[in-house]
């Protein structure tokens, strides 16, 4: 490989503490950790992202905010769809990573001291984000684009939690932005069944790798 056909980065999303050991928190998301770190430490990466939710109060993924029961589904619309035509069935989540709370910090043990920068998503009270791009509807995009952009990115890896939901969307946003997309299967976790998870995405053309491999390909490409 050569510098102008592959120049991977790093996007570590959501490890934060509600979802490491709070009230979202996701099974096995502590076991991770240490994996997420060796892939942090790895030379080769053009540019290392980490995302965080970082909700203000009453956002509306909460099941509190409509006096709804955790885990049901309500039909939500973008606030400025006043004619409601566009609709998504969004899952009532436990409040969690609010903007200003312990929640939403990075989770213990995390190496954080290598990010080039951190991505905040779901800061608009009425409008879902999963994806580190963009929120749900696709009416507004983070900085990420624009960052992969000015960097010349090929080749994306993910890592974080959880699988299934903002590391499924990232990466499919990825994709579509043009990027080749990898999870590295080792360093995620998913709130439901993960081979479930990892299944949806194949079917999707994102691709996967473990952190060993990852290790020798960053290692055979800077020979």
């Amino acid at each position: 490989m050569s510098a102008s056909t592959y120049t991977p980065a790093l996007i570590i999303i959501d490890v934060q503490n509600d979802f490491v050991s709070g009230s979202l928190a996701v099974p096995g998301g502590a076991d991770i950790i240490g994996n997420i770190n060796s892939l942090i430490a790895l030379p080769g990466f053009k540019v290392k992202v980490a995302s965080k939710d970082f909700h203000p109060p009453k956002h509306v993924s909460f099941a509190e905010t409509h006096q709804k029961d955790l885990f049901s589904t309500l039909t939500l619309y973008h606030p400025h769809d006043e004619e409601r035509k566009h609709g998504i069935q969004q899952v009532l989540w436990p409040v969690h990573c609010v903007q200003g709370t312990e929640g939403a910090d990075f989770a213990p043990g995390l190496e954080t001291s290598s990010f080039d920068t951190v991505i905040v998503k779901g800061v608009d009270p009425g409008v879902e984000s999963y994806s580190a791009f963009q929120d749900v509807w696709g009416r507004e995009s983070t900085e990420l684009p624009a960052i992969l952009k000015e960097k010349g990115i090929t080749d994306v890896y993910l890592a974080g939690l959880a699988t299934d939901y903002c590391v499924k969307w990232t990466a499919i946003h990825a994709l579509e932005e043009g990027y080749k997309a990898w999870v590295v299967k080792d360093a995620v976790k998913s709130i439901r069944d993960e081979t479930e998870a990892v299944q949806d995405l194949e079917g999707r053309g994102i691709k996967f790798v473990d952190t060993e491999n990852l290790k020798q390909v960053l290692q055979d490409f800077n020979q």
